[in-house]
Parts: C-alpha cells; structure tokens; sequence
C-alpha cells in the first residue's frame, strides 16, 4: 500500500539517505559531487554530527515508502553543541578529514578547515538565537509545501522545548533558499563579515499564516 509524503522523526536508518541529500544539495542549492574530490565531508559537518549528538531535533520528509528524501536538524543550544562538537564529534573524524597545514587552497581544504573550527558557530552577535539548524530537500521534492512543513515541525519542537528564537547561516549567493527563509518569516540578521554567508534569525512561535 502506497502511503503519503509526510514529516517524520529522523531514524538511524535513514542516515545513508540524509548524507545523499546534503551532498546532492551542498552548493549553492545544488549537487556538490563536481566540486569536491570527497564530498562526505560535507554531511560530516552539516548533517552527521546533528544526528548523533541531537537526534530528537531531526526530522526527515519521508516519500510515502520509507525514504527520506529531505530534513531539517539542528541544535536548540548552539554553544552547547559546538562544545559536544569538539569533545565527541571531531576526534571520530578529524583523521579521515585533516586539517589543512596552511590557509586552505582547495574546496576540500575549506570545508576540512571549518569541520577543525567549530567554534565558528558561536557568535557574539547570535546570543539571542541559541538555536540553529539546517534544511535540505531534495530538487524533485522542493516548492511543493514540503520545506513549510518540515520548518514548522521544528520551530515547534524548539518552542516546546523554551527555546525562543533560531538562526541560520546560509550561501548569500543561494537566492532559492533565500526566498524560502524570507516566506518563512526569518529576516537578516546583523553579523559583521560574513563574506560570502548571510545570518537570518526568527523566533520559534508559528506565526505565520
């Protein structure tokens, strides 16, 4: 029997599919594969360590037959996270993904350098936002009303939970998601430098019609 897309808790079995949904959707919105000589190190900054460290805050969009082909995760407590990302996460990984020797030069050194500095998460200027999290859906089953409701379930899990507001970081270049994040409510946030990244915050109240 043929069951309807629906959001639902993330499972440990669905880890395969999120880790082919963050790289296919990595760059700017899309596939990442032609960027990165490894591509997986892309779900073990963005996708992997939500999971293990707080995977009550990870919820997928099931197709109707059991596989996830979106997500939205993240951490009610950033700083909380970034500290759990240090200690328990990075020393799982840190030998498959080095650090690179110098200022990165490649693609792969970029992302290997931010997985070595967790502390970029934690902002002065984000205080307000403790939470944050990440979104992706897969192209075929984007701008169908399926992002809306998998934001919804998890401002409403943080909202639950006391959290009050929720930022995220996002490619200032990725004009798609941009334009999701502004239907959804969240507006830019104030946080100098970020170069090629843009902050947007909003608070965890389903306010939105």
């Amino acid at each position: 029997m043929t069951s309807s897309p629906a959001v639902r808790p993330y499972r440990p079995a669905d880890r395969p599919a999120l880790d082919d949904i963050c790289i296919r959707t990595a760059h700017n919105g899309q596939d990442s594969r032609p960027v990165y000589t490894d591509p997986t190190i892309i779900p073990t900054i963005f996708a992997d360590p939500y999971v293990e460290l707080e995977p009550e805050l990870a919820f997928v969009l099931d197709d109707g037959h059991g596989q996830a082909v979106g997500y939205i995760l993240g951490t009610a407590d950033t700083p909380r996270f970034t500290e759990a990302f240090r200690t328990k996460w990075l020393p799982r990984v840190a030998a498959r993904h080095p650090a690179p020797s110098g200022p990165p030069t490649t693609p792969d050194e970029a992302m290997a350098s931010l997985l070595h500095h967790p502390e970029r998460m934690t902002l002065p200027q984000l205080t307000a936002y403790p939470a944050h999290l990440h979104i992706d859906l897969l192209p075929d089953w984007q701008g169908r009303g399926h992002g809306r409701t998998l934001m919804r379930t998890f401002l409403r899990a943080l909202h639950d939970r006391g959290v009050p507001r929720v930022h995220l970081s996002m490619a200032t270049a990725n004009t798609q998601a941009r334009a999701f994040y502004d239907r959804m409510g969240f507006v830019e946030l104030d946080v100098p430098g970020p170069g090629p990244v843009t902050y947007l915050g909003r608070t965890t109240e389903d306010d939105r019609p």
